[in-house]
């Protein structure tokens, strides 16, 4: 999408501000839920309209959670002349401060109205697991991200939360398979947030902004986003020992991709060229939940 000549409050301002490219990241969690739970109770058995509502409020939530970062990035002037990531709306000027204070409410109100009908499936305890992600959309990038629990919050509100979530309201279950693929994907999505502090880390470190990738350093960091891929891949050949060779074999589709994306990362270095990684670690990122979804199908 051409981001020039771009009309203040527009629908197309609102498009880009709500950063259609990272809905990826929120659908391979629930498709992997969804996959699981396939798997568990069967066609006969699978209820469309939770699994439609899933999507939905994770594609809504993640949403949300954009407006507040690019909200609050720039009214704490985060987002300043040496920012190298890709361009925010309000720091831009296509959406005016107020407007996008009521883009939040509505969007975080929205989400609320689509996850209710899921306590019908789930019970009780849903509302609980909505207002724990509303919480995390909010404090995310507001508090916690600045003191290096961002990677932590991901691999719970982007694998565990999403993943048995998803398996639960089909099953009214969790198994320990499910959790483990869980942590899986979480530490895929983790690569996602890995890349972006790892470009980050200079302005991070004269803002005094405590990232994970700040405490271990840029070398450190590199490597660890090269083994949460490594490691996310090999959890799943655990799906073997149950006769689901299809759930550990295709990924290795995602692996290579993720080893050659690591590559481009070390041959690059530093500055805004690495928003190439992050483009591309966001591909391969649903490339994972394709092929694991894919395999946990064929299995």
């Amino acid at each position: 999408m051409d981001n020039t000549d771009i009309r203040k409050n527009s629908l197309k301002a609102w498009v880009l501000a709500s950063r259609p490219k990272t809905l990826t990241g929120a659908s391979v969690p629930v498709m992997i839920g969804l996959s699981l739970a396939w798997t568990a109770v069967g066609a006969e058995d699978f209820k469309l309209l939770p699994a439609v509502l899933c999507v939905l409020f994770a594609f809504i939530m993640q949403i949300d959670a954009n407006f507040v970062n690019d909200y609050f990035d720039f009214v704490s002037g985060k987002d300043d002349e040496q920012r190298l990531g890709p361009a925010r709306a309000c720091a831009m000027g296509w959406i005016e401060i107020g407007k996008m204070r009521w883009g939040i409410i509505l969007t975080t109100a929205l989400a609320c109205m689509v996850g209710l009908p899921l306590v019908l499936y789930g019970g009780m305890e849903m509302i609980l697991v909505g207002a724990l992600c509303v919480v995390f959309c909010f404090l995310y990038t507001t508090l916690l991200a600045s003191h290096g629990l961002g990677d932590l919050l991901v691999l719970v509100f982007f694998g565990i939360v999403p993943v048995c979530a998803t398996y639960y309201l089909q099953t009214a279950t969790c198994t320990w398979i499910v959790f483990l693929a869980s942590l899986a994907c979480g530490l895929v999505i983790d690569t996602l947030l890995v890349v972006n502090n790892y470009r980050d880390i200079d302005n991070d470190r004269r803002a005094g902004k405590k990232t994970l990738i700040v405490m271990i350093g840029a070398d450190n960091g590199r490597l660890l986003y090269l083994w949460l891929g490594i490691i996310a891949s090999l959890m799943g050949v655990v799906f073997a020992v149950y006769g689901q060779y299809w759930t550990p074999l295709l990924p290795t589709v995602y692996l290579i991709m993720h080893i050659t994306t690591y590559r481009r990362m070390v041959k690059i270095g530093k500055g805004r060229q690495l928003n190439l990684v992050l483009a591309d670690t966001a591909r391969n990122m649903f490339v994972y939940g394709l092929t694991v979804s894919l395999g946990l199908l064929l299995s």
